[in-house]
């Protein structure tokens, strides 16, 4: 039997008490949390109570932390502002990395965390956890097969009411771009698993309104050119005040060669054929079964990898397309143009 691989964890409140809790005591034979850090004493002491760790295992630095715990690996859940510090540490020990997303807040943050890892050879997977629900799972096999034939475009939605300050978490209507970094992000990467293609350019823009509860860009709408010839087209609100298509009830549809499938927030993947005689034709898809989804399947995978599986498809070579279009979007908002996301890339790979 493998050894259990030991954690240093980063992060214990909001997303990263789901970690502890929910997402990894499933892996309690293969893993276990040996440290923990947080900046709040008493979210500190009730994750660390709840882990069983030793007093002397709880951090409120993440540099204390990183100096004299001996782990395998970190895994970090903190604010997208605090990602390069987390990573930079994790470099420094030569710590492999298994992170929430965004990889950081800037496109800059994004090069020198992709630069430092690569460099030091380690391994760092970013947790894209929406390709792996069991109904867009459903939705790509579909795709895979071909059995619609070739893909024209992709139409997404996303629309949650966040109207109220708080809505979202405090930090995200304090934040700019929320909607780009915190939502479309999994949006945007959902886009490259479902076209199994990367960006090419973007153009669009996001932007507020004088009735928002939030400080920065909380809309948005863009067209995408990706690498194989689909094109792609997104809408994202954070104000929406009509049919909600807010977190794993986000609208995709994909228009085919021989028919189109779709999902919306019923959350079922239905097949669509229409023809002169019969007119449309609906077919409802069942959910493909899965050991695990979400986050757990990018643990196992990530787990697997550091055991020396196959390499994850959220890993952070591959991610660091997703993160780019991001960061093209808000260029593109920002100078009215299009943007090379391609270019982007090179820059740095």
């Amino acid at each position: 039997m493998l050894e259990k691989k030991r954690c240093l964890m980063v992060g214990a409140g909001g997303m990263a008490d789901g970690w502890i809790r929910n997402f990894y005591p499933r892996f309690n034979t293969r893993n276990q949390i040996v440290a923990l850090v947080d900046i709040n004493p008493d979210i500190l002491q009730s994750a660390g109570d709840f882990l069983g760790l030793p007093k002397n295992c709880r951090y409120t630095r993440m540099e204390d932390a990183f100096k004299e715990i001996d782990a395998d690996y970190c895994t970090i859940v903190i604010p997208p502002a605090r990602h390069k510090d987390a990573v930079m540490l994790a470099t420094e020990k030569k710590l492999d990395i298994l992170s929430e997303k965004p990889i950081a807040d800037t496109w800059s943050s994004c090069k020198d965390i992709y630069n430092a890892v690569t460099k030091n050879s380690l391994k760092m997977l970013v947790i894209q956890n929406y390709r792996y629900s069991t109904h867009m799972l459903t939705m790509r096999e579909v795709l895979k097969k071909g059995e619609l034939g070739r893909v024209n475009y992709i139409q997404a939605r996303f629309a949650a009411d966040y109207r109220n300050y708080g809505a979202w978490g405090a930090f995200r209507h304090e934040i700019p771009h929320t909607l780009l970094i915190e939502g479309a992000v999994h949006h945007f990467d959902m886009l490259r698993n479902l076209t199994n293609g990367n960006c090419k350019t973007i153009s669009g823009w996001e932007w507020n309104r004088p009735w928002s509860s939030f400080k920065g860009d909380c809309c948005a709408m863009y067209v995408l050119d990706m690498t194989n010839g689909i094109k792609a087209a997104y809408e994202g609100s954070c104000l929406g005040a009509s049919k909600q298509n807010s977190w794993h009830q986000e609208s995709y549809r994909v228009e085919c060669e021989e028919g189109a499938i779709a999902i919306d927030n019923d959350k079922i993947t239905r097949i669509y054929r229409h023809n002169e005689v019969d007119g449309t034709l609906i077919q409802d898809i069942n959910l493909v079964k899965t050991e695990y989804d979400g986050h757990q399947w990018l643990i196992h995978e990530f787990l697997e990898w550091l055991d020396g599986g196959p390499a994850p498809d959220t890993r952070l070579e591959n991610n660091i397309q997703s993160v780019a279009m991001v960061f093209g979007a808000i260029e593109a908002s920002k100078t009215n143009k299009t943007v090379d996301v391609e270019a982007m890339i090179k820059q740095i790979a």
